[in-house]
């Protein structure tokens, strides 16, 4: 038996579908993620590549759009155990260049921009109160990294009662295994993973431009 036979009998990766309202939200498409002399690596260049008519074509259905910075105070005084393991993590502050979202998917007025010191961008952020006001049902999760702050995220969307899609083709890791890996596992228990062109068609189909 094979180990994906093994899940098939489990009665994993069931598909939880989309939602009557999905919102996309952009994980920690920063600059210090876009240079592997930092966090960068991998594949995270062509997902942000990919993330931009994504970002466009939920800005022309009009739905809720948010987008995530890891930010920690210029002193350090709000870190955690978080920066034990990656003390790097310290240099994103508020005003640093490393810790600015990239000019491919900057920001527009009225979406959210979430400031976290946790993977998740739910922990200690008011997230899920956004996602809650604005009746969303669904997550649409790009971003990076896959293994790291994406996980953390999806995970505590499906804790949130969320349905949760992973964007496969817009979320990156600094290396190919773990992105991988990750996929596989978000795929068979928390998310449904579907390409942006397969999202992009079934919000249309329902959401007509």
């Amino acid at each position: 038996m094979s180990e994906l036979d093994i899940y098939k009998r489990q009665g994993f990766a069931q598909s939880v579908g989309i939602g009557e309202r999905p919102a996309l939200v952009l994980v920690d498409f920063v600059l210090s993620f876009t240079d592997p002399a930092h966090f960068g690596g991998g594949n995270i260049q062509d997902a942000i590549d990919r993330s931009v008519d994504l970002l466009a074509f939920a800005r022309t259905r009009g739905l809720p759009v948010a987008h995530t910075r890891v930010v920690y105070a210029d002193d350090g005084s709000d870190a955690g155990a978080f920066t034990r393991k990656a003390p790097g993590l310290l240099k994103l502050t508020e005003t640093s260049p490393l810790s600015q979202i990239v000019d491919q998917v900057t920001p527009m007025p009225g979406e959210l921009v979430v400031r976290k010191r946790q993977a998740s961008a739910f922990f200690g952020t008011d997230f899920a109160g956004w996602l809650a006001w604005n009746r969303v049902d669904t997550l649409l999760v790009a971003g990076c990294t896959t293994s790291g702050c994406v996980r953390a995220t999806v995970v505590d969307a499906v804790a949130h009662n969320m349905r949760t899609i992973v964007l496969t083709d817009c979320v990156g890791d600094r290396a190919m295994a773990p992105h991988e890996a990750n996929l596989f596992d978000m795929g068979q228990k928390y998310a449904d993973l579907m390409t942006s062109a397969e999202v992009m068609a079934a919000i249309a189909a329902r959401r007509p431009a």
